[in-house]
């Protein structure tokens, strides 16, 4: 199946500007282990082809270029950029389990892959190698990592390689929550919130006053702050308001990528505010009070 997809850039430009311009540094500056995380594995998988694009250009990392390396990435043809899933390795699914706790290549990505993975970073190579992990079904659907698809016992066996890898080597994990990796995974991974692509409206006029440069707000305010965001949410619905606060740091992001410190206190706030949001549609939900008071303290305090 065709994962990759240009319209990636126009779905999600405050994450392409920020990899890009990480990417055009000297030095390359992007994380060696990359975790994305939300509903939308396939927005995941398109935005990971597309740094690996960029990363291996020999041009100008144009969105057109038409070099050799990104029409591979394209056509999902590179020799050097890879997605693995617990289906895409014949040789471990045709062994049983063996003693280290591999389950056979189709219940998770298991030991046998890893030492695959492993002897193949072994040998050097002339491109930007980049591994993608993820989960997918028969069908080719694009599925999210958690502890069963991905186990410990895998994970444990790549710390090393995700710690130390070869020069030029960058893995990305796509899964829906932080917590549904392993934590000495994600501890060595730089984790970003994806949106979903097919969020067609990005209003956020009802929270523009509320955040408008609320990371300035001192710490003595916070409950100023709480009892604003729940007169929002109980005038206007929790999942509505907690939309729009996220449309309203994705376009800070936008219009401040370069700014990497304000880039990545929005990062973690989205992270808080998707926490928020999950607490809401809860069966039974949390309460309202409760969910905006922790949101506020966590947004402001830190």
């Amino acid at each position: 199946m065709q994962y990759y997809d240009k319209n990636v850039i126009k779905n999600l430009p405050q994450l392409i500007d920020y990899f890009k311009s990480g990417i055009k540094d000297d030095n390359k500056n992007i994380s060696h282990c990359i975790l994305f995380w939300g509903a939308d594995i396939q927005s995941q998988c398109e935005l990971a082809l597309e740094i690996a694009r960029l990363l291996n250009c020999k041009e100008s990392g144009s969105d057109d270029c038409e070099c050799l390396n990104c029409r591979w990435i394209r056509e999902q043809t590179h020799p050097a950029v890879k997605i693995y899933t617990r289906l895409d390795y014949k040789e471990a699914s045709e062994n049983i389990a063996d003693e280290e706790g591999s389950s056979g290549g189709k219940k998770n990505i298991n030991v046998a892959q890893a030492r695959g993975i492993i002897a193949e970073l072994a040998v050097t190579s002339d491109y930007h190698r980049v591994y993608i992990f993820c989960d997918r079904d028969e069908n080719a659907n694009l599925l999210p990592l958690n502890k069963i698809n991905f186990p410990e016992v895998t994970s444990n066996a790549l710390l090393k390689t995700f710690e130390e890898p070869p020069q030029n080597t960058t893995f990305i994990f796509l899964t829906n929550d932080k917590s549904d990796v392993i934590s000495t995974v994600v501890s060595r991974a730089q984790s970003f919130f994806v949106p979903s692509k097919n969020v067609s409206e990005h209003n956020y006029e009802l929270v523009e006053n509320l955040l408008n440069n609320y990371w300035n707000i001192e710490r003595n305010n916070v409950l100023g702050f709480e009892n604003d965001l729940l007169n929002l949410v109980e005038n206007n619905g929790v999942v509505e308001i907690f939309e729009q606060m996220e449309n309203y740091m994705f376009s800070l992001m936008k219009n401040n990528f370069e700014n990497k410190i304000l880039f990545q206190r929005l990062m973690k706030d989205l992270e808080h505010v998707e926490t928020a949001k999950r607490q809401a549609t809860l069966i039974p939900p949390m309460l309202n009070a409760t969910i905006c008071e922790n949101l506020a303290f966590k947004m402001i305090l830190g």
